[in-house]
């Protein structure tokens, strides 16, 4: 194989990640299947196809921690307003009297989560992007912050 189909392949591994914003999964899908295919022909295929991987699970695992951590406070900050009696008497009322003045440090740690999860996601893009430039160029690329569940 040709040095720079290999550097195409692997480019094409690292942008079929994009397809998440198109199919459910896509992330995970198209890179095992583009990498799975052609691993065993080139190591700088496989290189390139354990990082996507890895990055992709340690998105996962993080943007996972991240619910975690803002699930049960969405609970909460709705909850908090209800009393058994509206819950029983269906009184739809008590959406209206929320306010943001009544924010409490849940809320705030909510809102703190949402704003990470929104700059993980923004940041997954251009690393993404800069992985396939620095493949496409026939470089290694190794993203940050990454856990490697492949080696």
């Amino acid at each position: 194989m040709e040095a720079s189909s290999e550097r195409n392949i692997s480019t094409l591994v690292h942008l079929s990640t994009l397809t998440q914003y198109f199919i459910p999964f896509g992330n995970y899908i198209f890179p095992i299947i583009l990498w799975s295919a052609k691993k065993n022909d080139s190591e700088f295929i496989d290189y390139n196809g354990k990082q996507v991987l890895n990055f992709q699970l340690s998105m996962l695992l993080y943007s996972l921690i991240l619910g975690v951590i803002a699930v049960p406070i969405i609970i909460y900050t709705v909850l908090q307003n209800l009393t058994i009696n509206d819950i029983i008497n269906e009184n739809h009322h008590v959406f209206n009297e929320v306010h943001l003045g009544k924010l409490s440090g849940f809320a705030v740690l909510l809102i703190s989560a949402i704003i990470v999860f929104g700059f993980m996601k923004i940041m997954e893009f251009i690393l993404i992007i800069y992985a396939s430039v620095k493949t496409s160029n026939g470089e290694r690329y190794k993203y940050p912050l990454t856990i490697s569940f492949f080696k």
